[in-house]
């Protein structure tokens, strides 16, 4: 795998060759210093562009050309990267060697088409379909707790730092979204396109030469000067527990935990933290499954996940109300233990073992490659080969020194109305 970064001007174009995949993805990212009052008319313009293009003026255009470059496959995202709010085009096509000569040079055009040539008229979007996009927002947001896992997370969020990105809710908001219209929609992407930090991946058996002059053609971006801010959040001081409880109509409780993590060099973020998370609460071996689930079966589902450029993290159950208060009560003590050392080296390990098969599991997919070199160039994370050297270096008395700084800080419990299992 060889992988190239070249500076086009107005974007960085990371190439990576390998004959690994009869596939050629792309990645295009956009993103800027996150607004909490931008976040819905950003996630309205990405929807935007998937609904029609000035040549391509219908979703149904959109989808017949697509099928042209042999069922090429094309989509938006909006996330959160730390400080940062992303906008990403993902496009997965047949590599020009198992079809037409030029199919590629034909799907990095029609990307170009999406992108830098929307479906606009006199300084505004198309509004019966804008309207479309809306409608679609709207039913979603007032469908949020239709999701109890994902609005109690969202909601122990909110209660965890409002002031922190980690707390804006990246779905949107409703009262911003009656404030967008076809004329300020038009404003905002040509905001976007004029001053967002631009990267382009694009991996696959590929011409690197002939890949960048590609782009050179048709992502013609004249950016102005880019603002940039820390990836990683500010550090939350930690005072006390603090619990939180909202009633929901679902047949189950829902449990979100968030848990500071205070005071981490690189190491102890990337690689004790890691450890410290497999053996807690990151799979079927942990402490929290074998102990709160199996042992005591007080809960249906239970992990905890890391949020490393958020500086905490996450814990997630489901469970019957009534067993609130004990399933809290283990969780607090399995933490408690991890201070004291009371884990053994097997599970270490077996920890070990868990995040080795992960990153192997990385190389078996374009997306996690990508995302991968993503992470690379952005934040500085190292590569494969170094995080298999680096993870077998963390020592149990560093896990220890590690768990003393894990502070469990807001406990949101989504009480729901029934108790009964599956």
């Amino acid at each position: 795998m060889k992988y190239i970064k070249k500076e086009m001007g107005s974007f960085n174009l990371h190439l990576i060759k390998t004959d690994k995949f009869k596939t050629i993805t792309v990645k295009v990212l956009f993103r800027r210093p996150i607004e909490k009052d931008a976040i819905t008319i950003r996630n309205i313009l990405s929807d935007m562009f998937m609904q029609s293009s000035k040549i391509y003026n219908s979703k149904r255009a959109l989808t017949i050309k697509a099928q042209d470059l042999y069922a090429l496959e094309m989509s938006t995202n909006n996330s959160r990267l730390g400080n940062y709010i992303t906008t990403s085009f993902h496009v997965n096509c047949l590599n020009d060697k198992y079809t037409e000569k030029d199919n590629f040079k034909e799907a990095i055009k029609f990307l170009g088409e999406v992108i830098f040539n929307p479906d606009v008229n006199d300084e505004r979007f198309n509004k019966e379909k804008l309207d479309i996009v809306k409608n679609n927002c709207r039913i979603a947001l007032n469908s949020l707790k239709e999701d109890p896992a994902s609005y109690s997370l969202l909601r122990m969020a909110e209660e965890y730092d409002k002031d922190l990105a980690f707390s804006y809710r990246l779905c949107g908001y409703l009262d911003d979204l009656d404030k967008i219209d076809e004329e300020n929609l038009y404003e905002y992407y040509k905001s976007m396109i004029k001053s967002d930090l631009v990267d382009v991946f694009v991996l696959g058996d590929i011409d690197i030469d002939e890949v960048s002059l590609m782009f050179r053609e048709y992502f013609k971006l004249d950016t102005i000067k880019k603002v940039k801010v820390p990836y990683l959040l500010e550090e939350k001081k930690f005072s006390s527990k603090r619990e939180f409880n909202e009633k929901n109509d679902s047949s189950q409780s829902k449990l979100a935990i968030g848990c500071i993590t205070s005071d981490l060099d690189d190491y102890e973020r990337n690689y004790v933290l890691t450890l410290y998370n497999i053996i807690l609460g990151g799979g079927s071996d942990s402490k929290f499954f074998k102990e709160i689930r199996e042992e005591n079966s007080l809960c249906y589902t239970i992990y905890s996940v890391p949020n490393k450029l958020d500086r905490l993290l996450v814990i997630q159950a489901g469970i019957d109300k009534d067993n609130y208060e004990k399933t809290l009560k283990l969780i607090e003590k399995d933490m408690s233990d991890m201070c004291k050392g009371k884990f053994s080296d097997e599970d270490i390990s077996i920890a070990r073992e868990y995040f080795l098969t992960a990153l192997e599991e990385v190389l078996e997919s374009p997306d996690r490659i990508i995302d991968n070199y993503l992470m690379m160039e952005l934040i500085g994370t190292d590569t494969i080969e170094k995080k298999r050297e680096m993870i077998m270096k963390v020592t149990k008395d560093e896990i220890v020194k590690l768990a003393k700084k894990v502070k469990l800080d807001t406990v949101f419990l989504l009480e729901g109305i029934a108790d009964e299992r599956d």
